[in-house]
């Protein structure tokens, strides 16, 4: 059996399974909302993955019932993005540029960057109780990680309407039906079907894979839209409509949007 050596920094535990790398949200007693640290140990996780040439697939988890709730408020609105250098638009860039396959094995909530990130892995596992959202709007935010171009292209204009304008949550069952996830599988399988598809592509040939992914995904056209939406996103960080809705979010009420 191969050696399996987990390492735990920054609330992200890293794991070599064979020549799979797994990645997974260890933050619980926060439900996994990621902070600037994450976001950092994330990147160099990454980084080293993609030269290695040992590691043929990336899995991310995590190691609760909840996937992510997205970013930590409190810690990202200490320090909100400014620009394409922050942790979080350099983790984002790094999936659309990672040229090996992105396996996620998602159980519970998928919040946020929790949800999009799913748009940039090759393979989508969910637990038959995951349930995705991208609350952006909600927030008085845009969409990132190139989601308003990735979710529409993948469900169509009108029902990434009602995830992306209306805040809908979608359940496993209808993720599926969307085309946003590749099986269903009840909690105890995810992992385990997640790394058999690592495994089986860890057999292919390495270069094909490579050159067929970046075909298949455009990531030139991808990371120009992430510019564009870090572009309102950082403007929109300064607005009173976030105010109002980080506000009533640390209040625990529902936010007022009727003066804007």
């Amino acid at each position: 059996a191969a050696v399996v050596t987990k390492t735990l920094i920054d609330d992200i535990e890293t794991e070599r399974e064979g020549s799979t790398l797994v990645i997974r949200f260890a933050r619980p007693q926060k439900k996994n909302a990621l902070t600037l640290a994450m976001y950092e140990r994330m990147n160099a996780a990454l980084t080293e993955a993609a030269a290695d040439k040992a590691v043929r697939a990336v899995v991310f988890g995590s190691t609760s019932d909840t996937f992510t709730a997205g970013n930590d408020l409190g810690d990202f609105m200490q320090a909100p993005p400014t620009g394409e250098d922050s942790p979080v638009m350099r983790f984002i860039v790094n999936l659309a540029r990672f040229e090996k396959p992105l396996v996620a094995a998602v159980d519970g909530r998928a919040i946020g960057l929790g949800f999009t990130m799913l748009l940039h892995c090759d393979f989508v596992y969910l637990s038959d109780r995951a349930l995705l959202t991208a609350p952006f709007v909600d927030l008085g935010l845009v969409p990132e990680a190139a989601s308003s171009l990735l979710l529409p292209r993948r469900v169509g204009h009108l029902r990434a309407a009602e995830i992306l304008l209306l805040g809908a949550g979608v359940p496993a069952a209808r993720a599926l039906e969307l085309g946003l996830a590749t099986q269903v599988l009840p909690p105890e399988q995810l992992m385990p079907r997640a790394l058999e598809t690592a495994a089986a592509l860890a057999a292919k040939a390495p270069t094909a894979l490579k050159l067929t992914k970046r075909l298949m995904r455009d990531p030139a056209a991808v990371v120009e839209r992430m510019a564009l939406e870090g572009g309102h996103f950082v403007e929109q960080l300064q607005s009173p409509e976030v105010a109002e809705a980080i506000g009533a979010f640390f209040e625990k009420r529902k936010p007022d949007f009727s003066a804007f």
